[in-house]
């Protein structure tokens, strides 16, 4: 037996098909921080998240060092699909390319125009995100009724849109740097880089030295997670065209060996964390507040709409084709589940406010918004008919 057919399905593979176990995982530990947070535990709970462990408190240790292990995971699905996956030609990233454009910018407008003028504006990345685990949690709930096209361009789509939120943490969310820790993470990054030019396959050089690239990028002020990112983009990746599981490619390897940990540990704890928000004193009304508004309004109106739009026009304009066996009603589903913005969302939302009550309208926003669209989008997609989504023409996939 060829060893390839021996090895383990790829973890896109593993994400697709159990993806529904890690978002009901997420869904519970959100639930429990909020359960929490609002009963008889609560003081202890925000105690416990602040108390210090070292340098740093509980909950830094869990957004800023444990997340680092999630960004890791998100930069190796970047270049293992840009290298050798959904994304590898340029056609097949014209369509989730041109839909994770329009699912940003709107979301960013609709929350720019409810929160005019003051320090709120610095929230405006927030809703821009989308949640792979919980999305696509909801398209394995669903399981045949969407066809396996959208689960892959939601895939691309949302892959793409992490791609582009790293973008915005490293430009916008960057606090005073010391270009001298900046250079000790260059020089580390330029070090991690030889050891793949070098060809080096053996795993430990490249976590030992990430370690310290964590480090130096936390003392340097750019945010500490986006080392797991530089990490992951050094790490080396044996392409196997048709055939593309391979557990002698290192960051295959990697990839298999993180992802249930990210998804079964990481994430819940970064949701039980995050998601606690007292509720005592707040009604309706809460919702109404400008940052909570604002999110909210981005993750639900804007990213439908942003997604929705920017995929209709590529194909009616022959820049992409339409997903396979895909109706117009389920491409709209899918749209409304890149509304589901809870991990990025909240994560952004962190490193824009300081301010607790900020903060806290933040969680308000990204939890109302993100239910509001699992359930918009499941619904519609439960009642999709199959009906084309309207294309001048078919053309052929490129060879």
């Amino acid at each position: 037996m060829p060893r390839n057919l021996a090895a383990p399905a790829s973890a896109l593979r593993q994400f697709l098909g159990g993806q529904a176990a890690g978002g009901l995982v997420l869904i519970a530990a959100a639930g429990l921080a909020l359960v929490v947070a609002n009963g008889p535990l609560a003081q202890t709970y925000f105690d416990v998240l602040h108390a210090y462990l070292g340098p740093l408190s509980i909950l830094h240790w869990v957004n800023d060092g444990l997340m680092a292990l999630f960004f890791l995971l998100v930069g190796l699905e970047i270049k293992r699909e840009l290298l050798d996956g959904q994304l590898s030609t340029p056609r097949r990233r014209v369509l989730p390319g041109i839909a994770a454009l329009g699912g940003m910018v709107v979301p960013a407008i609709i929350y720019l125009a409810i929160n005019q003028g003051g320090g709120a504006l610095r929230g405006w990345a927030v809703p821009v995100a989308t949640d792979i685990a919980f999305a696509l949690g909801v398209l394995a709930l669903l399981g045949r009724r969407v066809p396996v096209s959208l689960r892959i361009f939601l895939t691309a789509l949302a892959i793409i849109d992490d791609l582009l939120a790293v973008a915005i943490i490293a430009l916008f969310y960057t606090s005073q740097l010391s270009l001298a820790w900046l250079g000790a993470a260059l020089a580390t990054v330029a070090l991690l880089a030889a050891l793949n030019w070098m060809k080096v396959t053996r795993l430990s050089p490249y976590l030992v030295i990430g370690g310290a690239l964590w480090t130096f990028t936390y003392l340097s002020g750019v945010h500490a997670t986006l080392a797991g990112v530089a990490l992951a983009l050094t790490i080396p990746i044996r392409r196997t065209p048709g055939c593309p599981d391979d557990r002698e490619s290192p960051l295959h390897r990697l990839e298999h060996g993180i992802q249930p940990w990210v998804a079964f540990i990481v994430i819940p704890v970064f949701g039980f964390a995050n998601a606690g928000v007292s509720l005592a004193g707040l009604g309706l009304d809460a919702l109404l507040e400008p940052v909570a508004l604002g999110v909210a309004a981005g993750l639900f109106a804007g990213k439908q709409l942003g997604v929705f739009a920017a995929t209709w026009a590529a194909i009616r304009l022959r820049l992409a084709d339409c997903p396979e066996d895909a109706t117009t009603l389920q491409v709209y589903g899918v749209s409304l589940l890149c509304g589901i913005g809870f991990t990025m969302s909240l994560f952004i939302g962190l490193l824009a406010f300081d301010d607790p009550d900020l903060q806290a309208q933040v969680k308000i926003g990204v939890l109302a918004g993100s239910l509001l669209s699992a359930i918009a989008g499941a619904a519609v997609l439960r009642l999709s008919h199959r009906e084309r989504v309207p294309t001048p023409s078919r053309r052929e996939p490129a060879a």
